[in-house]
């Protein structure tokens, strides 16, 4: 038996990614000087896999971990930029859910700016979504389907 498979075939076994602290630059915020140069964003991501996760699961959490590192990026590269973190955050969980359909039935994002205020480590935005609550945010307005194309 391998060290990563579980020891009861009841059990659920490995289900979750956990992506720790990313660290994009990207231009965000609210005031005319934050359009000027990029600034540092940090994404944690705790991505939940159906079920049971076998071999074909682990190879499922494998091109999971290839989305946050690749495609949120992309993300980066398309947008000049974003207001808020929020409006960043529901951008990611939307292209996630819409990239990996069958391979992601929830997750959670916590996006960051580090040490943006003396005395704080950091200051940021946590989005928990499951499967359900983006198909109603897409089905909530025809404007978000842009967003996931």
């Amino acid at each position: 038996m391998k060290p990563y498979e579980p020891l009861n075939r009841g059990g659920r076994g490995w289900h979750i990614v956990v992506v720790d602290e990313l660290v994009v630059p990207t231009r965000i915020g609210l005031h005319a000087q934050k359009h000027l140069a990029p600034q540092p964003v940090a994404i944690d991501a705790s991505l939940q896999l159906p079920g049971r996760a076998g071999r074909r699961e682990r190879a499922r959490a494998d091109r999971l971990r290839g989305l946050v590192h690749g495609a949120c990026p992309a993300i980066w590269r398309v947008k000049s930029h974003t207001r808020l973190l929020e409006t960043l955050a529901v951008e990611i969980a939307a292209l996630s859910f819409t990239q990996w359909p069958a391979a992601l039935d929830a997750l959670t994002l916590l996006l960051y700016k580090p040490k943006i205020r003396e005395g704080t480590r950091r200051v940021g935005v946590e989005l928990d979504w499951h499967r359900a609550n983006f198909d109603a945010w897409r089905a909530s307005a025809g404007l978000h389907t842009a967003v996931t194309r």
